[in-house]
């Protein structure tokens, strides 16, 4: 493929090579990326010859800032039949079906977590089965900004957190690093961000066998005896501030959580972003990440996706995606008008209709 397609492919002897190629947008994931993303990963799985897939993203920012979300605002506003977006609908529905794939791919997939990886990104390398992040990480599921929700398996990965800290990020959006990837269980090995390299070719040179079992385990060796050392390693946020994080988050009701989160007064500057965060945050969002968590809490990673393509087609239809985006990146006054505009004035009717399906059977329920 040439150099303009967001999606460059190429093969470097047993192992497959994708790369996001919008390295101004962040690599931001758009329906091109995602549908070339899917056929190649099809086509690879069947290739014999190949052992190994590997995603990063071009230069040397961001894995993936997130989805394409300036399209879903220019696109919200064509409906089809069941009051939804027909590109919204399909934006995700293919998103998705693309993340569960690569949490079911059974060959091993290395996704090279450098930089920015935040939403969709967080999509991609959450489910691969070897998800590295190196010092210059930066996570994030900051959909609360926008007046969407932590999807993309998002109520999966949250909810097996340790403690609480899941929740405490869905409603603050609050950046983590590579450290904080390993504790919650959201990567697997930190290694230096100038090995990329020098692992690529360490993977090209393995002894492949026709086994994905047995070449899931030399992978797994060969990015291991690559770690950067704890002491390289960035210090730590959410360990660091896991008893503050239980004691905001132990209320049973989301308004205690929320308003103990809001109330925050201690001088940690990362803990003051995390309530500043959530207070300018879309209050509905505020609801869903409450209610996505606890119904969430045993249902199966196919069920979490249809949930969460419920969700997002009526959080986008219902506006609040369009004004929050309208507010962050299309006018950028960073003043959005959420309505309700607070949380106290969300009704629990206007959370469920976030929840009730538009469709008699899910896009997705082949899954």
């Amino acid at each position: 493929m040439t150099q303009e397609s967001p999606l460059i492919v190429e093969r470097q002897g047993p192992v497959g090579k994708l790369t996001l190629n919008l390295p101004k947008a962040h690599n931001a994931l758009n329906l091109d990326m995602i549908d070339l993303m899917a056929a190649q990963l099809d086509e690879w799985e069947k290739d014999e010859s190949l052992a190994c897939v590997w995603i990063e993203g071009a230069g040397d920012k961001a894995l993936c800032a997130g989805g394409d979300v300036v399209a879903l605002h220019r696109e919200s506003g064509s409906y089809g039949d069941n009051g939804a977006s027909q590109f919204v609908q399909d934006f995700f529905t293919r998103e998705y079906r693309l993340d569960y794939r690569i949490h079911t791919y059974a060959k091993p997939i290395v996704v090279w977590g450098s930089g920015i990886v935040m939403g969709g990104g967080i999509g991609i390398m959450s489910g691969a089965s070897h998800r590295i992040v190196t010092e210059t990480t930066r996570m994030a599921m900051p959909e609360i900004n926008i007046g969407l929700f932590p999807d993309v398996g998002g109520s999966w990965f949250l909810n097996r957190m340790p403690g609480r800290t899941g929740l405490f990020l869905g409603l603050t959006g609050a950046q983590f690093n590579g450290t904080d990837a390993l504790y919650c269980g959201m990567a697997d090995r930190l290694l230096p961000a100038a090995g990329k390299d020098d692992l690529l070719a360490g993977l090209q040179a393995l002894d492949f066998s026709a086994d994905p079992a047995q070449n899931h385990v030399l992978v797994s060796k060969a990015i291991q005896s690559r770690e950067l050392p704890a002491a390289g390693q960035p210090a730590p946020n959410l360990r660091t501030h896991y008893d503050v994080i239980q004691e905001l988050t132990d209320g049973a009701t989301l308004p205690e959580v929320y308003e103990a989160i809001a109330a925050y007064s201690g001088d940690d500057k990362w803990l003051q972003r995390a309530s500043a965060t959530m207070r300018a945050g879309c209050p509905l969002t505020a609801w869903i990440v409450w209610e996505q968590l606890h119904r969430a809490r045993h249902m199966s990673l196919a069920d979490v996706l249809r949930m969460e393509l419920t969700l997002a087609v009526n959080m986008c239809n219902n506006g609040q995606v369009k004004e929050g985006v309208r507010a962050l990146l299309i006018d950028k006054d960073r003043n959005p008008q959420w309505q309700p505009a607070t949380l106290g004035e969300v009704t629990a009717a206007e959370v469920e209709a976030c929840f009730t399906a538009p469709w008699k059977v899910s896009p997705l329920a082949d899954l």
